[in-house]
Parts: structure tokens; sequence; C-alpha cells
């Protein structure tokens, strides 16, 4: 029997309210299509959040996700976004691990003083120029790939064709990222440095025959055609606020405190006493949680796993560094990378398979407050007070799960403020802000606590494994869902968040994607 329209609440109901959540459902509802988010937290804005960590603090911090570098210009200007980007002049500092009086600071405006650093700390007065080549000859990658990622997926074949450079297909593609990195670079933390873009949220070693590795640095290099990655001005619930703002105003429902319990392949949606009947579900949750929603059972899900851990600080000042030909102010206003190189990389990796917390961590940390300062109030402002973003690698999932929370989440802050006083003149400790009654201003966010609160399971911050931005040359694209990436097993069921097919990171393309395919469904 057919199923009369009038039956439907709904045309679209989504489940879960991340950005991507938020960009399908302003485009829907600017397409005249009814759709309502339903979010179990009490806000929107998923990952992508500023909130106030202490309490009588005034400052907002982008608690998890903090950069944003995969966001469609094409997007904002739909959607009509009044979002501001801001690129950062410093790329990155790296004191070298062995004598960290000495560093590398990779200046964007100013190419003679980076080739000095470069030789400061390898002694090799090619390197600098080497570093720069790798990223030219990646380049290439981003101007045939990024483009497509708001069109329906192209073929393998398609995108090699728009590339033109076998060899570094092979590099990218076909062989771990490893092979490159030892070949194009000489010394062993310039190749740390690179390395790092393939391991954001990612469990693997440089040569991984899986290519995980591979897959995470080209997301990384791809971003805006350009690979750059700048700063939400505002801080990061600047972005899911305006992405809110314009669903809302499209038309879109948009409903929190709403735990949703099950998911029918019919396109029913319950949460408690309530249900929901749309011709289509978007899913914004993770793959696993909407199999979970779907009644599938634990044991045959595929549960992901992420392998970071997030540590927010505020500052009364930034650290003095031993290194003292770099100023403190631009070395934390790019992405500040400690006991990263090649071989740190590595041997944290075969450490924390092994079930050890790396010693040291790697780190990757960043102050938003030196690029934006209006995430800070103004007596804030005014004393001197910073931001500090901490992200620690290859802490895989498995390392907390199951442990105490307290005592892993604090075995894991200590390696990552031991870490970072190895390449300080003094303590993290000693320049922490203080709340009004004495306590320190730093918290460390575990996967666990990921799952938790998010509710991505495993903590991956990629709803699972990331896959390559185009279709196989003969994988079946005869549907809408297919050919945007979003599909599921479910006709009436799609993927709309960062487990589609070219989701992952602040990006809101899962989300687009996910709209395009179903207003080709909805309109027949």
């Amino acid at each position: 029997m057919a199923i009369s329209h009038s039956m439907f609440t709904h045309d679209v109901v989504i489940v879960g309210g991340g950005h991507n959540a938020l960009v399908a459902a302003a485009y829907l509802a600017q397409a005249g299509i009814s759709v309502v988010v339903l979010e179990r937290l009490e806000h929107v804005g998923g990952a992508a959040v500023s909130e106030r960590p202490w309490n009588d603090v005034d400052a907002k911090l982008s608690r998890y996700s903090y950069l944003v570098s995969l966001l469609p210009q094409q997007i904002i200007d739909d959607l009509h976004l009044d979002i501001t980007l801001e690129r950062r002049r410093f790329s990155s500092y790296t004191p070298d691990p062995d004598d960290p009086t000495k560093g590398i600071l990779v200046d964007n405006e100013d190419a003679t003083a980076t080739a000095a650093s470069f030789l400061r700390v390898t002694g090799d007065d090619s390197e600098a120029e080497r570093f720069e080549e790798f990223y030219a000859r990646v380049a290439p990658i981003a101007a045939a790939v990024f483009p497509s990622v708001t069109e329906p997926l192209l073929r393998e074949s398609e995108v090699r064709e728009r590339l033109q450079n076998d060899v570094l297909w092979q590099d990218l593609v076909e062989r771990p990222l490893g092979e490159m990195l030892n070949r194009d670079l000489k010394s062993d933390i310039a190749r740390g440095i690179a390395l790092t873009d393939g391991l954001i949220g990612t469990f693997a070693s440089a040569d991984d025959k899986s290519l995980r590795q591979n897959l995470c640095f080209l997301y990384h290099v791809i971003g805006g055609g350009t690979g750059d990655w700048d700063v939400p001005v505002g801080g990061m619930g600047v972005v899911s606020g305006a992405l809110e703002s314009a669903a809302r105003a499209a038309g879109a429902e948009i409903r929190t405190s709403v735990n949703v319990t099950a998911i029918d392949p019919d396109g029913s949606v319950h949460a408690g006493d309530e249900a929901w009947r749309a011709r289509l579900v978007l899913s914004g949750v993770g793959p696993a949680v909407l199999d979970r929603l779907m009644g599938t059972s634990d044991a045959d899900i595929a549960m992901p796993e992420g392998a970071q851990l997030k540590v927010n600080m505020l500052l009364s000042r930034l650290p003095r560094l031993r290194d003292e030909q770099v100023s403190a102010e631009a070395a934390f206003a790019g992405t500040f990378h400690v006991n990263e190189t090649m071989k740190q990389l590595e041997r944290a990796f075969a450490a924390a398979k092994s079930g050890s917390i790396p010693n040291p961590l790697p780190l990757e940390i960043y102050c938003h407050s030196l690029s934006d300062p209006t995430i800070l109030g103004p007596q804030l402002r005014e004393s001197g007070v910073q931001t500090l973003t901490l992200f620690g690698l290859h802490v895989p999932h498995r390392l907390v799960a199951g442990e105490d929370p307290d005592t892993v989440r604090a075995a894991l802050l200590k390696s990552a403020m031991d870490s970072l006083d190895s390449v300080l003149a003094e303590p993290i400790a000693d320049c922490l802000y203080l709340t009004p009654d004495g306590t320190p201003c730093v918290e460390a966010r575990t996967t666990a606590d990921l799952e938790v609160s998010l509710g991505m399971l495993g903590g991956d911050i990629f709803h699972g494994s990331l896959s390559w931005p185009w279709a196989s040359d003969d994988e079946p694209l005869n549907t809408p869902a297919r050919r945007w990436g979003v599909a599921t097993s479910h006709d009436a069921v799609l993927i709309c968040g960062s487990g589609a097919r070219r989701g992952g990171a602040v990006s809101g393309i899962g989300g687009h994607n996910a709209a395009m395919a179903a207003l080709e469904i909805l309109r027949g």
C-alpha cells in the first residue's frame, strides 16, 4: 500500500545536531522542505562549540574542534554565514627535542628566516628548500580534489586524470606515506613535522599498509584548495551558531534535549513517548551509533577508535621558551610541535600499540587568543591572559577504555604536561591562570570523555575510518545517496555527519551532500 504524505510528520528528520546536521537542515529548509533536527544535548553544534570550562572565568574556548580547513566557501556563501576565518602567519614551530634551545619556525611571510631556522636545527642548508618543495609537490592534489567535494562523487580514474601526475598519485594513494617522507626529506625533525598531518585523530605508523595515515594526510592538505588551517574568529561556537541561525531563519525546526532511542528503516524515529515519521531520515551521529539505533547488536558493529587527547588551558602569560631566538608569541601562534620527530612518532605508536602511554607524548599546541583575543573577556585581555589548546597524538581509545576515568585522565594530563615542559624554560603549571577559588584552569578530554559527552563511540572524531573522497571505477553510483556518498543499507536513511564519504573535520561537506541527495530523492 502506498503511503500518503499526510502520514508523515516531516519530509526529513535529522538525528543529531552537530554542525553537519545544521548545514543539511539549512539547505533543506531553504528549498522548502519540512525538516526537524533532534539533538540529545541542551545545545546544538556537537564538537564545533565554544564553552566556558571554568566557573567565573570569562573565557569562551573552542572546547573540542578548534581550527577550520575543509569548510568550502560555497557553503558559507549559499547559507549566508556571518563568520570570519583568520589565516595564521606562522605555520609551525618545532623545538629540537635533543636540544630545545633551538627550533624550526616556519614563517609564511619570511622564507629567509624559515630557511635559517631549518639550518640552525638540521645543519643542512637545503632542508628548508626540500620541505617547501615537498608541500609544493603535493599541492596539486588539492586542486584536483577539493572542488569536487560538494559535487557528486568522481570516479577514481576521473580524479587521476585531473591530477595528471602518476608519481604523486602512487605516493599518496597507493604507497604508505612514510616512503615519500623518507625519500623527499632528509632530517628526522622535518619528516616528523610533515607526518603529523597524517596522524591527527588517527592511530597509524608512517608505513601502515592500511594507508590510514595517507587518508588523514590527504584531508589535511586539500582543505580550501590550499591546505591552510584557519582560525574561526570568536571561536568555533560562532561557526555552529551561524549555521543554527541559518537553519532557523530558513524554517527548520530544531529541538534539543531529545534523546533518540530508535530509528526504523521506514523513516520512523523514536524518543521516549514521542515519535516522528519522515520520508527520509538523515543521521548526523556516527555510523556505529546509527547501527545501534537501528537495532544492530554491538557484536555485529565495527566499533570506531579515536586516538587523541585534548587539553584546554588558560594561562596568566605565555611560558618562556628554552629557544631564546624565537618569541613565545611566534612559537604558539602556529602549530607548536613537541616531541614529534618521525622516530619519536613511530616509537610513540609502538608504545601505545603495546598498551602503554607514550613517553614522551607527542603534542600539537596552539594559542587561539594570539590570533583572536575576542574569546577572552576585556579584563583577561588587558591582563595578558592567553588560551592554550593541546592535542596529544597516539592516545588510542584502548588505553582508556574500561579504566577509571579520573585516574587515566590524570595520567594522560601528567604525560602531556611533562612532554611540554621538556621544551620550556619553566614548568607550564607555573603559568596556569587560577579561578577565583584557586583552581588551575586546565582540563583534559580523553576519548572516553568524548564518548560520554558527545556520543562519539570510541571517542573517534571522524565517526569511523576516513575514506578516499572519490568512488572506485566499478562502484555502483545508481542512486542519489550513492552518488553523493551518503548512502546506508536503507533507502530512507542517509548519512549527513562526519561518517559520510567525504566527512571528517569541521567542513559541513557531509551535511551539504546529504541535503543534495535528499533533494534529488524527494523531488523524484
